[in-house]
């Protein structure tokens, strides 16, 4: 099923433009489903082959209590917790209500290779922070129920079913894991292959800069834009006002093309009252285009190199750090953990250096040497390894290479 997610500033018309989407896949002889929080336009609805999956936070996470909160209390006895009406919802909890809505769609009745998943991602930082959730979230697992962890909890389950051990509220949290396994084996939202980021905008100056820094959250976390659509003006207005606009606008249409393809979309007087309309907003949008090979290391005179591609990166909000066998990395307020290969966890990081720094092209490219003390001595000999290198647990990567020499922190 290919998805397309949708986002933009507020105000931009991500709402409108996702319903539209939806809409023109129903009406091209495919069905649609599309997964918002907020109220789309009535005529998306309307339209025969169209499912609009509303995502309610609060009352999801309502029910989700109401479910937990019933076998807590049975495990524990006198725990007293409050009902589901009463519960205050975590920060965050928008963006899981709308990935767990993504996670259900598979099993429904119309979800095949023959749908569309359209999604509502809301404003620039909420949809970064949904790409970022199922990364988030495998983190977390992994940190509090490492392997030998999960042995542990496998074999108390199966005493808990045996009889042989009381149910307690450990048992009651571990039975929340594989649910959530299974949801995040169904998301793709990381994967540019099956999932297509619009991203929606004003044609105005300020736009530029929030995309451009919304493109390197995204660049962190392996996605990237399929195109920027723009609401814009008629160039058939009169008076110095709109001449002044539409001179703004085409000024900021040249500066939007060079953060992703753009696709200018015609301002309408009013909202779209039907599907027609709707329909007549968009063209047809291209879906998910193949995605680019997994960075790599690449061998280098002294040891490897892995380049990750961070489009419009600034050296200001770049941080890089070594956890063990992971390389943390942190840019336009987002963060990701990418596992070193076999090859690299047996290397020390020896330098960090970003390349292009606030482009298209920009790249953050990570130097590696062999670990003397993880590698055989011929073997490093072979590979030409002198030793030099850094400690293993947590460390910063710094060095001045490439033309820009920016240092990573």
């Amino acid at each position: 099923m290919p998805t397309l997610l949708f986002t933009g500033p507020g105000g931009a018309g991500t709402t409108t433009l996702a319903a539209a989407a939806a809409v023109r896949a129903a009406r091209a002889g495919r069905r649609s489903v599309l997964v918002t929080g907020q109220r789309p336009p009535s005529g998306a609805a309307e339209q025969p082959g169209v499912e609009v999956v509303r995502v309610d936070p609060q009352a999801d996470f309502g029910a989700f209590w109401a479910g937990r909160a019933g076998e807590l209390t049975g495990a524990v006895p006198g725990l007293a917790l409050p009902p589901a009406t009463s519960v205050v919802p975590l920060p965050g909890t928008g963006e899981l209500a709308l990935l767990a809505a993504l996670g259900r769609v598979p099993d429904g009745a119309h979800a095949d290779a023959d749908t569309d998943v359209v999604v509502d991602a809301g404003p620039l930082t909420a949809a970064a922070a949904l790409v970022a959730l199922p990364g988030v979230l495998r983190w977390w697992l992994d940190q509090a129920l490492p392997t030998r962890v999960r042995v542990l909890a496998a074999v108390r389950t199966a005493a808990v079913r045996a009889g042989t051990l009381r149910r307690g509220a450990a048992d009651v949290a571990l039975g929340v894991v594989p649910e959530l396994e299974a949801l995040l084996d169904r998301q793709t939202l990381t994967d540019p292959g099956a999932t297509a980021v619009w991203l929606v905008a004003p044609p105005r100056p300020a736009a530029a800069a929030d995309l451009r820094r919304a493109v390197t959250a995204l660049a962190v976390h392996g996605q990237r834009p399929a195109g920027v659509l723009v609401r814009v003006l008629p160039a058939d207005g009169a008076g110095d006002w709109w001449a002044a606009r539409l001179a703004e606008q085409e000024a900021t249409l040249d500066t939007l093309a060079g953060v992703a393809p753009v696709h200018a979309v015609p301002e309408t007087a009013s909202a779209p009252e039907d599907a027609g309309a709707l329909a007549a907003l968009l063209p047809d949008l291209p879906g998910p285009s193949a995605a680019p090979a997994p960075p790599a290391p690449e061998r280098v005179e002294g040891g490897w190199r892995l380049t990750l591609p961070l489009p419009f990166a600034e050296r200001a909000d770049l941080a890089l750090t070594r956890w063990e066998d992971e390389l943390v990395v942190t840019a336009a307020g987002a963060r990701r953990s990418l596992r070193l290969d076999a090859l690299l966890r047996r290397c020390v990081v020896t330098a960090g250096s970003l390349t292009g720094a606030g482009t298209a092209a920009a790249r953050l490219e990570v130097g590696f040497a062999a670990d003397p003390g993880l590698w055989p001595a011929d073997l490093l000999a072979a590979h030409g390894g002198d030793g030099s290198g850094g400690r293993r647990s947590s460390e910063d990567a710094g060095g001045d290479t490439g033309e820009d020499g920016g240092r990573t922190r």
